[in-house]
C-alpha cells in the first residue's frame, strides 16, 4: 500500500490490569518487526472499532473483549505507508495466550518507557506514562 491509497486504519486495545498494560511484540517479517505494540490490528472495510478488536483479540490472544471509549486517535506517516491509529480502553475476559507465536508481556508504566514502540504510538506512550 502506498500513501496515495489513504491511511491504513488500525484499532488497538489498551488493556490495563493491576497497574500493568498488555503489550505484544511484532513478529519477524512484518512491518516494524521486533517493536512492541498494543494488541489489535487493521480494520476491515465497514467493520466497527468494536468488531475489529473483537476479531483481532480472538485471533491474536484467544480472549473476548469489552471495548471501551477511544482514548486517543493519531496518524503517522512512515516512508511506505500512513497509519491512522485508534486506541480504545478495553477489558478482556480470560487469560490471554499468544496464538501467533508473538512475545507478550504485562508491563508497568515505567517498563513501558524502556521498550521500543513504533513512532506512531509515541503520543499514547506519553499519555500513559506522564
Amino acid at each position: 500500500m502506498t500513501r496515495d491509497d489513504g491511511p491504513i486504519i488500525v484499532i488497538a486495545a489498551v488493556i490495563e490490569r493491576d497497574g500493568r498494560f498488555l503489550v505484544t511484540r511484532r513478529l519477524a517479517d512484518t512491518h516494524l518487526s521486533g517493536y512492541w505494540e498494543f494488541p489489535g490490528g487493521k480494520r476491515e472495510p465497514h467493520e466497527t472499532h468494536a468488531a475489529c478488536l473483537t476479531r483481532e483479540l480472538r485471533e491474536e490472544l484467544d480472549v473476548a473483549v469489552d471495548v471501551g471509549a477511544e482514548i486517543l486517535r493519531t496518524e503517522h506517516t512512515y516512508p511506505a505507508r500512513t497509519v491512522r491509529l485508534h486506541f480504545h480502553r478495553c477489558e478482556i475476559v480470560g487469560e490471554p495466550h499468544a496464538m501467533l507465536g508473538q512475545e507478550m508481556r504485562w508491563v508497568t508504566r515505567e517498563e513501558m518507557r524502556e521498550l521500543q514502540f513504533p513512532e506512531a504510538d509515541r503520543d499514547l506512550i506519553v499519555l500513559l506514562t506522564e
